[in-house]
């Protein structure tokens, strides 16, 4: 496949932040349906990481691929906090902003939350020779809450439904580039790719520790973790069929 395709997925899957746009209205107040739909989305997203970043076959590559999943954890970790520090530490906050919050910098905090996945996506389809059904599923579904959450915190700060559809787009376009950036370097590097994916592995692993799954369960309550297994039955299904 080429790298088109990579810019076709890329934002193929982070224009479900629309989706998300458009029920953060119908679904504001409606704390626990939020908390459940990214319970699941976060366990898509645990299983594509579990069975399409760091499989049995890459671990059995020896120590270079934990450094690398390691350093991809840091990385986001240190890029997380930054964020928080400037404002954007609700960007994926199903309750109301807090006062303090930057929309600029919740838009950040979205684009590095975005920019592991995307790049994950094109490195996929430059080692794997196709399309990920699972992963896009995965990315896709778990962009759905986080354009609720998003499009409510950034409301809260002040923004038009015009000026958040116009940052999603932008998003959108930036997480598309990404994706190419993805299937540019794994193509170049080969079978050493995998270690471009476990770095990406890491940072999507330390996104949904974070942030994503203690906001889950805060506002979804306990039933939560049902939904994510579940979440994870169906993205590990997804794989199997594909």
């Amino acid at each position: 496949m080429s790298i088109w395709n990579a810019l076709f997925w890329g934002a193929f899957s982070s224009a479900s932040l629309y989706l998300g746009q458009l029920l953060a209205g119908p679904l504001r107040g409606r704390n626990r349906a939020t908390g459940l739909v990214m319970g699941f989305g976060a366990g898509t997203l645990l299983s594509a990481v579990a069975y399409e970043l760091v499989p049995e076959s890459a671990l059995e590559k020896g120590f270079g691929v934990g450094v690398w999943l390691l350093v991809g954890a840091l990385a986001y970790y240190v890029g997380d906090r930054l964020v928080d520090h400037r404002g954007g530490g609700d960007r994926q906050s199903i309750a109301t902003a807090s006062e303090g919050s930057s929309g600029a910098a919740m838009f950040v905090g979205a684009l590095l939350d975005g920019v592991p996945e995307s790049f994950i996506l094109g490195s996929t389809i430059a080692l794997g020779g196709g399309v990920s059904i699972a992963f896009v599923a995965a990315v896709s579904v778990s962009n759905i809450p986080q354009g609720v959450a998003g499009t409510s915190s950034l409301q809260d700060a002040g923004y038009s439904n015009r000026r958040i559809f116009g940052m999603w787009t932008a998003l959108t376009v930036a997480c598309a580039l990404v994706a190419v950036l993805g299937f540019a370097v794994s193509d170049a590097m080969g079978g050493a790719g995998v270690y471009a994916q476990a770095f990406a592995g890491g940072a999507v692993l330390t996104m949904l520790a974070d942030s994503m799954m203690p906001e889950a369960f805060q506002h979804g309550g306990e039933t939560v973790g049902l939904v994510t297994v579940l979440g994870f039955l169906v993205a590990g299904a997804l794989t199997v069929l594909q």
